[in-house]
């Protein structure tokens, strides 16, 4: 497992160290996993980018001290505080399919929760930020996944509030309705609004460590699991 540490030193540079991580996977094989705080932000979706209010909520963005940037997936916009962590793995294919890889990445992410001392459950609350099937909730909502997928290797990324919910909603708010896109601000949840330690630094390294630690042990499983299938190998043993 390659483990990608830190962010790059400005938007565009820590964009690109993300597509080295799946590049990366994709040429050697071998998984990569990155957890960081990105820098100040709203990242748009491709659906925000086609809407009538588009531009409108990118000055709104820029209004609030936030680079507008539009992202490469899909998805509704979403606020890097500065103390938002983002998490990303990259993994060969390995004949998997997008919902075994999300349902394993939301175990491991459910794993970090569970070291932070935090109670997170899947789901999120109505009219949520980047409204989607793979999130988790504690007192609003606190994470969500999101995957992309080539023919050479699969990346599943998210994103983690660890305690600025009233920053992220006071932003989301305006943003939100320009893009005319339901959105309630008691929505978002956070750690530290879940009651755990809410430190960025500690937080990421704790998802970092699951995600690494929960892709080894479902690999460890999955080859235990055929060699004992495979009369051969079992005969060499």
């Amino acid at each position: 497992m390659r483990v990608f540490e830190g962010r790059a030193a400005d938007i565009e540079a820590d964009r690109e160290r993300t597509r080295e991580l799946v590049a990366h996977t994709a040429t050697t094989g071998e998984p990569a996993v990155r957890a960081w705080t990105p820098h100040r932000q709203i990242a748009f979706g491709r659906r925000d980018a086609r809407a009538e209010g588009y531009d409108r909520a990118r000055e709104i963005a820029a209004d609030h001290d936030f680079s507008p940037i539009e992202r490469e997936v899909g998805g509704r916009a979403v606020a890097y505080t500065g103390s938002t962590v983002a998490f990303a793995r990259a993994e060969p294919i390995e004949g998997r399919e997008i919902q075994q890889r999300y349902a394993r990445a939301t175990t491991n992410l459910q794993a970090a929760f569970d070291r932070l001392g935090v109670e997170a459950r899947d789901g999120e609350p109505p009219n949520s930020f980047c409204p989607g099937s793979h999130s988790l909730q504690a007192d609003g909502k606190i994470a969500g996944l999101a995957q992309r997928v080539r023919s050479d290797a699969a990346l599943v990324a998210g994103i983690v509030v660890t305690r600025d919910a009233a920053a992220m909603a006071e932003v989301l708010e305006p943003i939100y309705d320009a893009l005319d896109v339901a959105f309630d601000p008691d929505s978002v949840g956070s750690v530290a609004r879940a009651g755990s330690d809410a430190d960025p630094e500690t937080v990421a390294r704790t998802i970092e460590q699951a995600l690494a630690e929960g892709y080894r042990s479902t690999n460890d499983q999955s080859t235990d699991e055929s060699a004992a299938d495979d009369p051969a190998d079992d005969r060499d043993a």
